[in-house]
């Protein structure tokens, strides 16, 4: 909360009295956890559900009093960064993002993206989006699959740094992590979604392959 609150909470309002008279754009990074939660990351939800709460209000804030400022929330789904690396671990196992990985530099182009072009929002990666919907409208299904979620948190092998960086500085300036499996070079989600009239379009498809990915990985959990 500290760090993922608290840091946005001061540095938009600093922002906001840099930009007041000239206008400009405010950026903030949340996470589709802060539309959705994930086992095993709750308070990571929580801090990034209040992000996504106070920009909000302070879009709302600024509209009301005519400030000529553009907010937008980047909703980034899984990155391949050092994240579970940095994190304390209390799990008996190494730490995992579910799949599928995006680089880095995904979310970086979304936010260069809305430092021209101010958008309310802007999902990085479409299984973010398609989180959201199905969650939106099969909130007990989508609740249902926390196991299926759950197994994609944890890998096989026991913890390789289980303090991460709480009370010690380590090594920093890497962009990946070393998150197991693909990781893919682009998504056609993000880069539909800059363009609105496609963004529709692709967003159902990737809410039905979600579903359908989900339920799979359920299936083959039971057998």
């Amino acid at each position: 909360m500290q760090t993922n609150f608290w840091g946005t909470v001061h540095g938009s309002l600093i922002a906001v009295e840099h930009l007041r008279l000239k206008g400009g754009a405010l950026i903030n990074v949340g996470s589709v956890a802060s539309d959705v939660a994930l086992p095993l990351q709750g308070m990571y939800c929580a801090s990034k559900h209040a992000v996504k709460g106070f920009t909000e209000a302070l879009r709302m804030e600024l509209l009301e009093k005519q400030v000529p400022i553009g907010v937008t929330l980047i909703k980034p789904t899984s990155v391949d960064s050092p994240i579970v690396h940095h994190a304390r671990n209390y799990l008996d196992h190494e730490p995992s993002l579910p799949p599928p990985l995006y680089p880095p530099e995904e979310v970086a182009e979304a936010i260069l993206y809305a430092a021209v072009h101010p958008r309310r929002e802007i999902y990085v990666a479409g299984p973010g989006k398609a989180i959201f919907t199905l969650r939106s409208v099969a909130p007990s299904f989508y609740e249902s699959l926390a196991p299926a979620i759950s197994s994609f948190e944890r890998r096989s092998e026991m913890p390789q740094a289980p303090s991460g960086t709480l009370h010690r500085s380590k090594s920093a300036g890497q962009r990946r992590g070393n998150q197991p499996g693909y990781v893919r070079a682009q998504n056609l989600y993000t880069r539909a979604g800059l363009h609105p009239f496609s963004a529709t379009a692709v967003a159902a498809g990737f809410t039905a392959a979600a579903a359908a990915f989900l339920m799979a990985s359920r299936q083959g959990k039971r057998n």
